[in-house]
């Protein structure tokens, strides 16, 4: 199910306190590659999980990395950023 998802904007969930927004461009067995992508702490604010992403993606995504590797293993969720719900 994944490589339908490459080449789209993702937002995956990830176990610790990490959330990542970017481009999907190539799996494996073992990581996620995102290209153009947002690494962000929510240890650094006080803003709650879904309301950084719902912002992040009505302001547009703030890129920090060039290209990032996720770990499969650290992932809860990973969705389209077109299909992020905000109610």
């Amino acid at each position: 199910m994944l490589e339908e998802m490459i080449g789209q904007k993702v937002v995956v969930d990830m176990r610790s306190t990490f959330v990542c927004l970017g481009t999907l461009v190539r799996t494996d067995d073992h990581c996620l590659e995102l290209r153009n992508a947002d690494l962000h702490d929510l240890r650094d604010t006080q803003t709650a999980r879904e309301n950084y992403v719902a912002a992040s993606l009505a302001t547009g995504v703030k890129r920090n990395r060039k290209r990032i590797l996720l770990n499969r293993a650290d992932l809860v969720a990973i969705s389209r950023q077109e299909d992020v719900v905000d109610e």
